[in-house]
């Protein structure tokens, strides 16, 4: 697990609209409905979680990543539904640094487009800047992934460039461009975490 005591077990992120917690290697039977039925989800992904084997081997490697201390995977529950939705994560965790990511992210269809990304985005930068006190969120996607740019524009990001050939993709020949994005703690107290509060 990772050692500072603000990133623990005991983690729990929540607001009137969902639930972030730490990822259990149980929840496979919580995504377990999204894994069978929508396959979709994980195409511009390396690790695929459809279908159950994958689902277990993507957690496996997600809780692999926490006890290394780089990565921290959370399940996201909808209070709306009473649902779980889908996951995401902190990962190049990098606390020297005061630098860390934001991905892994990924929802169910009932659950995309209902301004619950935005409740979940809300909850994890507030609390890297003002509780882990990193000075840098970083996002990267697919170049060619324009609802996921498009969503993470819309919470504030910056756009700093695209990193050509970046890494392979699942089942193909072909390269992927990866473009990244960031928010920095000035600009979150400047106006970003105003501006994505009033969006919730």
């Amino acid at each position: 697990m990772i050692t500072t005591p603000q990133l623990s077990n005991q983690t729990i992120l929540e607001d009137d609209f969902v639930l972030l917690r730490p990822l259990l290697a149980s929840d496979v039977e919580n995504l377990l409905e999204i894994s069978f039925n929508e396959p979709e989800t994980w195409q511009y992904s390396l690790v695929r979680a459809n279908g159950e084997q994958n689902l277990i081997h993507y957690i496996q490697l997600a809780l692999k990543a926490r006890e290394n201390n780089t990565e921290f995977p959370f399940i996201v529950f909808d209070k709306k539904s009473g649902k779980y939705a889908g996951s995401t994560r902190f990962y190049d965790i990098n606390l020297g640094f005061k630098t860390l990511q934001l991905g892994y992210t990924w929802y169910g269809k009932a659950f995309r487009g209902t301004g619950l990304n935005k409740h979940c985005k809300f909850l994890l930068l507030q609390f890297a800047f003002e509780t882990l006190g990193v000075e840098r969120v970083e996002f990267r996607a697919d170049a060619s992934n324009l609802r996921s740019i498009a969503a993470m524009k819309s919470i504030g990001c910056q756009v700093e460039g695209v990193m050509r050939s970046h890494m392979p993709t699942l089942g193909s020949a072909v390269r992927r461009d990866s473009i990244i994005l960031s928010i920095l703690k000035n600009e979150w107290f400047d106006g970003v975490k105003e501006q994505l509060k009033n969006k919730l």
